[in-house]
């Protein structure tokens, strides 16, 4: 079984960066793809980057495409996310969750299994 756990979140000014770790245990980790995912307060949680378990297929949403990027280094087992020209918008927890690589990067979360425990991420003036 997969265990994820996040670090990385904080509090910066907008127009700020923040990088974003997953790390992940077991030795299947590598094998799973791999999503980001957010929640702010009041809302749903929300597919923000997903990364297959090869890189081979990355995807991001259409808010957050031009700013964030998702790598991985999986002699690492650790999925990156680096956000750059953070709004207050985009405050929230995000969390990774893993996916079995053949399901693809879909959006709804209910496809994820090993959901981390999240990192907040407070971008504000």
């Amino acid at each position: 079984q997969v265990q994820l756990g996040e670090s990385g979140g904080g509090s910066v000014q907008p127009g700020g960066s923040l990088r974003l770790l997953c790390v992940g245990s077991g030795r299947t980790f590598s094998s799973f793809g791999t999503g980001w995912f957010r929640q702010a307060p009041g809302k749903e949680r929300e597919f923000v980057c997903g990364i297959s378990w090869n890189s081979d297929n990355v995807k991001c949403r259409t808010l957050v495409k031009d700013r964030f990027t998702i790598a991985r280094d999986n002699d690492k087992n650790t999925v990156y996310l680096q956000m750059n020209s953070l709004k207050p918008e985009d405050t929230a927890v995000y969390s990774c969750a893993a996916i079995p690589d053949e399901m693809g990067l879909p959006f709804a979360e209910r496809f994820y299994e090993s959901w981390g425990q999240g990192t907040q991420v407070t971008v504000s003036t």
